[in-house]
């Protein structure tokens, strides 16, 4: 089978149940796993790229993302010529969007037979059926079976120690994860739902729904125990330089988690943006934040860094 992917989620999806082959097509944001890197690319991105400096350039992906607008610019020249027996996409929850139609008028020109999916999950179980359901219409059930199984069974044991360390009288953690910095949003869609499931609590975080904007008075008022920086998009390098040039208010080190040290920076782009496997890893990076007197060393190497200022 010919597999174009126009997500990235959906690319790690693809590779994790053994069809990384069969890919003839990702995106040019598909960076992981490795045997995805070099695939034909069949998208750009809406706006050049920012860099450090770049800050106008980060509100506009911050706005992209969060207002539902289409995360690309397809090259349709390139999807037809790879020939594609399934794409892998998103309707970015708004039925036929521009983008969507777009696909699926390219992929009747292709051929009739071609097979368009949209995957848009908004939860760790929609998360977990978008592999089933990329495995069932790849032939690759057993497969996809064998990971969401293996994927579980990591989510059941860290959950069994959550509720173990509260039987014992560890209360959750009370926490506000931030999906964007300048402007702020806070999380949304299936990130509170990880950081409930390793131990905390989000106090402004939205379940099953798009981020949405917020304000530091509003942080101020729930005054959490611990400040999560989780940018859609970023890896940790680019997180840590983002929030360095950030405004935060005079009053900022006033905050409990501020004056507690507990202000952390994590790889958001690869645990926490994509709805793919690799939530999972996501939910043991913050495990290991949350409570690292009982999870020592389950967050992948160099996914989270503390913020001293």
């Amino acid at each position: 089978m010919r597999i174009v992917s126009l997500l990235p989620s959906a690319t790690e999806i693809v590779c994790a149940i053994g069809l990384g082959e069969e890919l003839v097509g990702v995106t040019h944001a598909c960076d992981w796993p490795p045997e995805a890197i070099g695939k034909p690319v069949v998208t750009s991105s809406i706006h050049d790229r920012p860099d450090d400096s770049s800050r106008g350039g980060h509100r506009s992906l911050a706005a992209e993302v969060d207002g539902g607008s289409s995360p690309y610019l397809l090259d349709v020249a390139a999807l037809t010529a790879a020939e594609p027996d399934l794409i892998l996409t998103q309707d970015l929850g708004r039925g036929e969007s521009g983008d969507h139609r777009k696909v699926t008028d390219a992929a009747r020109a292709i051929g009739a037979d071609v097979a368009v999916v949209a995957l848009e999950p908004t939860s760790i179980e929609g998360i977990l059926n978008s592999i089933t359901t990329v495995g069932a219409m790849t032939e690759a059930e057993d497969e996809a079976l064998e990971l969401v199984g293996s994927l579980r069974e990591r989510l059941g044991a860290i959950e069994a120690l959550v509720e173990a360390r509260r039987d014992s009288g560890r209360r959750p953690i009370r926490v506000v994860g931030l999906e964007w910095l300048d402007p702020l949003f806070a999380v949304g869609r299936w990130v509170p739902e990880q950081i409930r499931r390793a131990g905390g609590w989000d106090l402004l975080g939205s379940d099953g729904e798009r981020s949405r904007g917020t304000t530091w008075d509003a942080i101020a008022e729930v005054d959490p125990e611990m400040l999560i920086l989780m940018p859609r998009g970023l890896h940790l390098p680019e997180t840590v330089v983002e929030w360095s040039v950030a405004s935060r208010p005079s009053w900022y080190r006033e905050l409990n988690a501020v004056r507690r040290g507990q202000v952390f920076a994590v790889d958001g782009s690869s645990y926490f943006s994509r709805p793919g496997p690799r939530v999972i890893d996501g939910i043991e990076l913050l495990a290991e934040i949350l409570d690292p007197d009982a999870f020592v060393d389950v967050a992948p190497l160099g996914s989270w860094t503390p913020i001293t200022a």
